[in-house]
């Protein structure tokens, strides 16, 4: 088993996801019942070896029986604890609303065009200041969004306003007055206990009212994210969750608890929530900077030291705790500070176990990449470590960190060149997942293996990819070598996709060369490609040879270079 926190090992985490079927709560659009957004695979089966390390959660009930008389019965204390879980209720009802959204995903292979308009419901709540907090997968790539009160029959416009695809939350406002009438703001409270009883309010499939279920919490600990790939703490529950809850409370007293956002496909009544530590970090850094400031890494592959030999070999004492690091992130700030073979024996004074893990609550644990996810970009934190046997205090930045190959590109339109029809695109699971629910079996092996393993350089990096050829004289013989990385552009090696549309646009020569993978090797005649370009795209109704972005970035670099 390898403790991994770095990005690159995210997207491991997120194939071992769809092994374990873990999956985020879909919309639901009165078709499938789950609009077609589910993102786990039902085309594997095994371990997982990233989710579910921690395999023993002790039990908190006592906390809350404590509360009470030990004099009466158990059936009159349960009955207490029941009522008292439920009393906000009532005023959830003001509360929640129902989320109605019209959305276009990008089409990766034909990069120029959107895939037909879809349309969902979900589940939100409103807090204060006037604000609407639901999943982030209820309005990615929105194009329209909607919302009704409960008990009424108008919907309202609303506009999203921030949105944590990591976390799987989006913060919506709405410009009506007359919405806010008469409308309940929820408070938002803290992490449940174990079996303590909860309430989840939304608007699932079956129906078109409010609907409430009850369950308790079963355990608390990181869990990988379905939407956003992310490994963050979450709480299961087994209130019965059901595909159109998404973004809705879940409740105890007249508290919010968490939000309904995924569950576990092929059992029955295990659901998860975002607890309320991830929607106030969240709703802190849209406060602070005015959008979303992302969740920080150490940027570790780690490995637990569980193996008394492999301990012996570090030179650590009977009494040190800690794991070992494997990789580190360029681009962070452990890359000049740590080194490989380096023991994290703590965290901010916290020790951490030779398992990955620190102590929470009553006898709980969880991994210690969380005391990560929850600082603030930039922030501080204090690193034991166990060097060539010696000990060592750092103090490491923590920021969010670029990923080479970007597990999601929600709300964005796709990048991509067109030069004499060979369409040029940066390397995204997004663009993987077009090959279908197995992509990892019916993907490109080796685009594949760099997605899920590699990790940045340099910050912009991008693994640019030949991704198909649109057929032509000019590149008649080269269709075989779609799919395949580029390396280099007449001899220079490519950063980036932004790189590379330079590269060749502002070519002057009379034959310009790629270099790909494999020793591939494409040439064209400059000023016969350059024509050729122009007709293709005509025979395709391709608008641009390129995307907006690259477009109005090389106007803007004329404009400087050319002042009036």
């Amino acid at each position: 088993m390898i403790l991994s926190w770095s990005a690159a090992s995210a997207r491991v985490r997120r194939l071992s996801l769809s092994l374990l079927s873990l999956s985020r709560l879909p919309l639901s659009d009165g078709d499938t019942g789950c609009c077609g957004r589910f993102l786990s695979s039902s085309s594997s089966s095994g371990s997982n070896p990233y989710n579910y390390y921690l395999h023993r959660v002790a039990g908190a009930s006592n906390t809350t029986l404590g509360r009470f008389s030990t004099s009466r019965s158990l059936s009159s204390i349960a009955s207490e604890v029941e009522s008292a879980a439920y009393s906000g209720i009532e005023t959830a009802l003001d509360s929640v609303v129902k989320i109605f959204t019209v959305s276009s995903s990008p089409n990766y292979l034909l990069p120029w065009q959107n895939k037909p308009p879809r349309e969902t419901w979900g589940s939100g709540f409103v807090i204060p200041g006037k604000r609407i907090i639901t999943n982030a997968h209820v309005v990615a790539d929105h194009t329209f969004v909607l919302v009704r009160k409960h008990g009424s029959p108008t919907k309202y416009r609303a506009h999203v306003v921030s949105v944590g695809h990591e976390c799987d939350l989006a913060i919506l406002l709405v410009d009506s007055q007359e919405f806010w009438a008469r409308m309940s703001f929820l408070e938002l409270g803290d992490i449940p206990f174990l079996q303590e009883a909860i309430a989840v309010v939304g608007y699932p499939q079956g129906g078109d009212n409010i609907s409430i279920t009850k369950g308790v919490v079963s355990r608390v600990e990181p869990t990988q994210y379905a939407h956003g790939a992310t490994q963050l703490m979450a709480i299961q529950i087994d209130a019965a969750i059901n595909p159109g809850n998404s973004g809705g409370p879940a409740l105890m007293g007249d508290k919010v608890v968490g939000v309904a956002f995924q569950n576990l496909t092929g059992s029955e009544n295990i659901g998860y929530i975002i607890p309320v530590p991830v929607i106030k970090h969240f709703i802190s850094g849209v406060e602070e900077s005015g959008e979303y400031a992302g969740f920080c890494s150490l940027g570790l592959s780690c490995q637990p030291t569980e193996n008394s030999q492999l301990r012996n070999h570090f030179r650590m004492l009977p009494e040190m705790t800690g794991v070992l690091v494997n990789k580190i992130n360029p681009l962070s700030d452990a890359y000049r500070i740590l080194k490989k073979d380096d023991i994290i024996l703590s965290f901010d004074g916290v020790p951490v176990a030779n398992d990955g893990t620190i102590p929470f609550r009553n006898r709980e644990r969880i991994t210690f990449d969380h005391l990560a996810s929850m600082k603030k970009p930039n922030e501080t934190a204090l690193i034991k470590v166990l060097r060539d046997g010696k000990e060592n205090e750092f103090s490491i930045t923590l920021r969010p960190l670029q990923q080479l190959v970007p597990v999601h590109q929600f709300d964005k339109l796709p990048t991509y060149y067109i030069f004499a029809g060979l369409i040029f695109v940066p390397l995204t699971q997004p663009y993987l997942h077009e090959y279908g629910e197995d992509w990892y079996n019916t993907s490109p092996r080796r685009l594949c293996e760099r997605a899920l393993r590699e990790l940045p350089k340099n910050a912009g990096e991008q693994l640019v990819i030949l991704s198909q050829v649109l057929m032509d004289d000019i590149n008649a013989g080269y269709e075989r070598l779609a799919e395949l990385q580029v390396r280099k552009v007449n001899g220079i090696e490519i950063e980036n996709l932004r790189h590379l549309y330079r590269l060749v646009e502002h070519y002057s020569g009379e034959s310009i060369r790629f270099d790909l993978d494999e020793e591939r090797v494409i040439v064209f005649d400059y000023r016969t490609a350059k024509i050729a370009t122009s007709t293709i795209l005509k025979r395709h109704r391709i608008p641009s040879i390129a995307s907006a972005d690259l477009i109005e970035e090389q106007n803007s670099q004329e404009d400087l270079a050319c002042p009036v």
